[in-house]
């Protein structure tokens, strides 16, 4: 099995990657430029492919049998340029890892650990036990808003449900009301789920039709208590729209961890948006971060070890994009 994992992304799923597929895997890793002779060779000679790219700058790999997205999105891989015997699959196994980074920061907004420890070793009890004026928050009977309820959205569930949290969705298709879900809205009534939740999590992923799907509208119906998370795609969430909210103070806040602009070649240091949201501070900022752990690496590795295996043995693969025709 000629393996490769194509560019920096992928690359980080290769550590110890034979031991999951097994022996008679030959494992190549390139760079994401392949300006090297050897290099173009080696990805059109691919049985198997990891990589989060495809277009008509790279070599055409004629013996391609998988190509394997090592992350759920899959916008840069032109499918209908692979080759049709190729089947195209990609993974999950992030949502653990970013509903806890929704539930800490959430958390985090309302149990102030970091300041109080600040204060603390100043000599200022601020936060000290005993009067009206000095207590802190809760998450416990606040209102989460999940806008999308696949993979992410359905651990975030589970985790809010946890800390005693209601939970409404608005998603696509129908969501039944159940133990994890309290109410549901089509998109169709999204100023009213907007109206009606503490917090508002968007894990939508970026089409045509979610391009902005939080707009002025959403936002304006949005409490002026209520925090915004983006999770998902930076513009699924009007850029301009978002910052005038934020910077009018017209919703309470926002935790922000995918973005507008991202690194590239000439500016490795960019800001993540044309607008100064680094100057508002009532925004958390991180960078694309929240699905990045050491256990999302490791059961993605699992996945796709799995699939290849699969592919070769001729038995059925899992989450596919595009089954490959004979």
């Amino acid at each position: 099995m000629r393996i490769i994992f194509h560019g920096e992304n992928a690359a980080s799923f290769s550590q110890g990657f034979d031991e999951l597929v097994g022996p008679e895997a030959e494992i190549r890793i390139l760079p994401d430029a392949l300006e090297a002779a050897a290099d173009r060779e080696a990805y059109a000679a691919a049985e198997a492919i990891i990589g989060v790219k495809f277009d008509a700058g790279l070599p055409m790999p004629h013996d391609l049998r998988l190509f394997h997205v090592p992350g759920a999105g899959y916008d840069a891989v032109d499918l209908a340029r692979l080759p049709t015997g190729a089947s195209v699959c990609n993974c999950f196994g992030h949502e653990q890892a970013i509903s806890e980074y929704v539930m800490s920061a959430l958390l985090a907004r309302a149990i102030p650990l970091a300041d109080a420890d600040a204060r603390l070793r100043r000599g200022d009890w601020a936060y000290w036990a005993g009067s009206p004026d000095r207590v802190h928050g809760e998450i416990a009977g606040q209102t989460i808003g999940l806008l999308g309820f696949g993979h992410i959205g359905k651990a975030i569930a589970r985790r809010a449900k946890a800390f005693e949290m209601t939970v409404h969705v608005a998603n696509r298709s129908p969501v039944a009301t159940s133990d994890l879900v309290d109410r549901a809205f089509g998109l169709d009534e999204l100023e009213a789920f907007c109206a009606s939740v503490d917090a508002l999590v968007v894990s939508v992923p970026q089409t045509a039709d979610t391009t902005g799907i939080v707009g002025r509208e959403a936002l304006a119906a949005m409490r002026h208590d209520s925090v915004i998370v983006n999770v998902g795609r930076g513009a699924t969430i009007d850029e301009t729209a978002l910052f005038e909210a934020l910077r009018e103070r017209r919703i309470g806040g926002a935790i922000i961890d995918t973005w507008y602009r991202y690194p590239n070649p000439g500016e490795p240091h960019i800001l993540p948006s044309r607008l100064p949201f680094h100057e508002l501070s009532n925004v958390l900022m991180t960078p694309h971060m929240s699905g990045w752990t050491s256990g999302t690496i490791r059961r993605r590795q699992q996945v796709m070890a799995d699939n290849i295996r699969r592919c070769f043995s001729g038995t059925a693969l899992v989450n596919v994009v595009r089954e490959g025709q004979p």
